[in-house]
């Protein structure tokens, strides 16, 4: 080591024969990657402790408290002599160089002879202070600094047209390397008829399988070639297909997401499978209580449309095949109805690419929604194997959905206003903890397992409720329980201004965060499209949830209450109270 050291000293010394204004950045520049301060100092001490220590451990003799503190001492004086003679050296190197170093790294020499910096690990071996350095905020000479970044970034802008045949393309630029696509259309369980019951269900499992110009092995594989991720989702009035990967691969994925949505070749092996895994999937339904009660919600507290169910109905299973999924995908996949939406791709790109594949569809009149008509009412099952748990729900009517775009917000956050959750919760405030649910009620009645509000809200209408999961003994008490708290949110003056406001806070927060997914971002533009015909800026709705009052949560409330009760139980039912005493308290004569 000190012969290498020795040669990057005379390296070190050429350079500054070369240079006016060697510094010490020079002579660490050739030193070895593997230098440290210990190659300056002896180790000749470290090694003889280690041998002492390892004769100690083989012969188990330890010296006695007197030698052991001689010892220390004597080490001490060693490393002391140690630093002393690193400092000397660096003293004897600092004198060759002189002090054109200091000159490097000012920005000017009056900097350099006024302002001082911190001392560092070098000036503190040698006892100098390095007061000839400048601080490291001092700009370099000849070196512009970067514009500083500005304090409001304009967000990106939405581009959007329309194509003669009535099929909407539109996208939004976003920083990043990556793109999410998806068609949206409008179309889902509200559309069947008694012949197609279940089609949406089995569509959502269908896609991405085989089509006119691809099998589905090779759409697994080019997919999985760019690195990319599909999804689909189906709801009451809307279903969507979403292909997330790379900007590079945009062309490829505007492609095979057009074909998977218009070509569908529904082959009989392919739905036969997916139908036997919808049947296992209702065969394990009551594993999933929560879903299984959101659905029977609808079922029963609505007439028409909204009452059909998303789930495909067991009945239905033995008629479902793939001419019927064709002909309902002929009657509601058309121009009008679709919405291809992006996010961080630039608009004249998806254009050029999407527009040759879907100009060609036809023109079709777009079809009145079907009607549905809230009605209220009362599901009760029996869970097949004995159990002590009842799972029960209570709703009511949201007219308007979000056409009614003020009391759609205002109930969003109502709901988080209500809050609620399990008995148990890891979290702090971000898990609800501070909501009004958790604090009155799961904090003070342990044979509650969870309790807490949910929201449904299609086009035109909508449901409020509350779930709740108790022990079957004390499953009156619970549906007691949330009356009163449903009654107490519509009494002026039971909701306090700190209580709205974090409500409001929490509304915004979680809307802010669900936008940082690309994925998210590009099914907000297309549902939204789907609905509104245009995509409201998110500042619009943060300021629709600041403007709501403690009157709108009352308001709304007491219209919630007006309309009628629909509830829903699942296990042990026998306690459940009947659906006439509960909607007595709600609408007492």
């Amino acid at each position: 080591m000190s012969i290498q050291l020795g040669r990057n000293i005379q390296i070190w010394a050429q350079l500054a024969s070369l240079n006016d204004k060697p510094s010490f950045s020079s002579f660490f520049s050739v030193l070895p990657l593997n230098f440290s301060l210990r190659h300056l100092f002896p180790f000749r001490n470290h090694q003889t402790c280690d041998r002492t220590h390892a004769r100690e451990t083989e012969t188990g003799a330890r010296q006695p408290p007197s030698s052991r503190k001689a010892q220390f001492l004597r080490g001490n004086n060693i490393k002391v002599d140690m630093y002393r003679s690193a400092a000397s050296r660096l003293r004897a190197l600092k004198g060759r160089v002189g002090n054109l170093g200091a000159t490097r790294y000012a920005a000017s020499s009056a900097v350099a002879s006024t302002t001082s910096s911190s001392p560092g690990i070098f000036s503190w071996l040698i006892g100098e202070r390095a007061s000839s350095f400048p601080p490291l905020n001092s700009p370099f000479e000849g070196v512009s600094s970067p514009p500083s970044l500005p304090d409001y970034v304009e967000p990106s802008k939405i581009k959007s047209k329309t194509l003669p045949n009535g099929l909407t393309i539109v996208s939004e630029t976003a920083p990043g390397p990556a793109a999410s696509i998806g068609m949206y259309i409008d179309c889902g369980s509200i559309y069947e008829t008694p012949q197609s019951c279940g089609a949406t269900h089995l569509l959502e499992r269908m896609a991405f399988k085989s089509t006119r110009n691809r099998s589905h092995f090779r759409i697994v594989r080019e997919v999985e070639a760019i690195g990319g991720s599909v999804a689909s989702s189906a709801s009451r009035e809307q279903i969507g297909y979403s292909f997330d990967a790379l900007k590079t691969y945009v062309p490829e994925m505007v492609e095979l997401l057009i074909d998977s949505v218009r070509n569908p070749v529904f082959i009989d092996w392919e739905v036969n499978e997916e139908l036997k895994r919808v049947k296992d999937e209702l065969s394990q339904i009551s594993n999933n209580p929560q879903g299984l009660l959101l659905e029977a919600i609808h079922s029963a507290g609505y007439t028409g449309a909204l009452a059909n169910p998303l789930l495909a109905p067991e009945a239905a299973l033995s008629r479902l095949n793939g001419d019927i999924l064709e002909e309902f995908v002929a009657e509601n996949y058309t121009a009008p109805r679709m919405i291809l939406a992006a996010s961080g791709v630039e608009f004249e790109e998806l254009l050029s690419v999407a527009e040759p594949l879907l100009s060609d569809l036809p023109l079709v009149q777009h079809p009145e929604a079907p009607k549905s008509v809230y009605v209220g009412g009362d599901y009760r099952r029996q869970a097949d194997l004995p159990v002590h748990v009842t799972h029960v729900a209570l709703a009511f009517e949201v007219p308007g959905g979000w056409h009614n775009e003020k009391e759609a917000i205002t109930l969003t956050v109502l709901q988080m206003l209500m809050g609620g959750g399990g008995s148990f919760s890891a979290g702090g405030p971000g898990k609800g903890m501070h909501s009004r649910l958790y604090l009155r009620v799961l904090n003070n009645y342990q044979q509650l397992q969870s309790f807490s509000a949910f929201n449904s809200i299609f086009n035109n209408t909508g449901l409020f409720g509350i779930y709740a999961t108790t022990t079957s003994d004390f499953v009156a008490k619970a549906v007691d329980v949330a009356a009163g708290e449903l009654i107490s949110i519509a009494t002026p003056k039971q909701v306090s201004e700190t209580q709205l406001n974090r409500a409001k806070e929490a509304t915004k927060s979680a809307v802010l965060m669900n936008l940082e997914s690309r994925m998210i971002v590009a099914e907000d533009i297309g549902r939204q499209y789907l609905t509104y015909g245009e995509r409201k800026p998110v500042d619009h709705f943060l300021k629709a949830v600041d403007e709501i009052t403690l009157k709108d949560i009352t308001d709304i409330s007491q219209k919630l209450l007006a309309s009628p009760l629909t509830m829903a139980s699942y296990g042990d039912v026998i306690h459940v109270p009947s659906y006439e005493s509960v909607n007595s308290i709600f609408h007492a004569k």
